[in-house]
């Protein structure tokens, strides 16, 4: 059984995946795990292979979900991102980083698409 944020978070996931959908992404693989953590999706975008976290807020409250991506978390998601490509024998493929920010709030949420959010981010 699923907590309320659990849910939550799947809800917010399924609609970035519709999103991203809409606007071109071919999604690989969902919540990608491995020992040293998750990607939340794995999609393509053209040519390029976009690692993609998702950030959720059921309140506008607090701040923008995708302030939620810290630096600590960018690195967390390099590491998988790095296993990922090195796992899969795509050490040379076109790659990046976005973050879907979805914001709850009445009958639609507000979705947000930052493309290359953020860097290789390891050390």
């Amino acid at each position: 059984m699923l907590s309320d944020s659990q849910e939550f978070g799947k809800k917010s996931e399924s609609v970035a995946v519709r999103y991203l959908k809409k606007n071109g992404y071919k999604i690989l693989i969902r919540n990608y795990r491995t020992k040293l953590g998750e990607i939340d999706i794995i999609a393509k975008d053209k040519d390029t292979l976009v690692f993609v976290e998702v950030k959720a807020r059921k309140s506008s409250y607090y701040a923008n979900p995708k302030w939620g991506v810290t630096l600590k978390k960018q690195k967390k998601i390099s590491m998988v991102a790095l296993w990922y490509l090195k796992s899969t024998k795509q050490n040379r493929t076109k790659a990046r980083f976005d973050v879907v920010a979805v914001s709850a709030g009445g009958d639609k949420p507000k979705i947000e698409l930052i493309k290359n959010a953020f860097e290789l981010a390891y050390g």
